[in-house]
């Protein structure tokens, strides 16, 4: 989860507190870390991960992270990638593998970002990726991204 616009440290803990009470229980909370914006000019972002346990099937489980998204004021223009009050993805869900039209588990991109990859090895050091075999912690040390985030020094505990 990141987020990159107006009161960001805000919409990540309103995010938080609707997560728990719309699609489950937050097991694990990583660090939050600062970084650039990726693919875009833009103010930098916070981001951080989080391992959930909910009943939820993948697709029930997204549209219910974008309406979370919605309420907290996003607004998708799907012309431009641009800063967002907060941005949810599903990065893994357990060991499944989903190819669909609008959602694709694992995210087909986070093994080339740190801005992922961090705060995912704080929480899932060990999580074998489904696809390509390999544990979070080897992709970190294998990602060939040159910005390395910062820890923020937030904290949501």
């Amino acid at each position: 989860m990141g987020s990159n616009k107006g009161n960001r440290y805000s919409f990540i803990k309103e995010a938080l507190r609707l997560i728990q009470k719309d699609i489950g229980e937050v097991i694990l909370i990583s660090k939050i870390y600062e970084t650039k914006s990726w693919g875009f000019q833009s103010d930098d972002f916070l981001n951080l991960c989080i391992l959930i346990k909910s009943e939820l099937i993948p697709t029930k489980l997204i549209s219910k992270l974008k309406k979370i998204e919605e309420i907290i004021g996003r607004k998708r223009n799907n012309d431009k990638i641009e800063a967002r009050e907060i941005d949810i993805d599903i990065l893994f869900y357990s060991d499944k593998i989903v190819n669909q039209k609008d959602l694709i588990i694992p995210h087909q991109r986070l093994h080339l970002r740190n801005f992922v990859l961090y705060p995912l090895n704080d929480i899932a050091a060990d999580f074998i990726h489904p696809i390509l075999l390999k544990s979070v912690n080897e992709l970190l040390k294998e990602c060939e991204d040159y910005e390395t985030p910062k820890d923020s020094l937030l904290s949501l505990s």
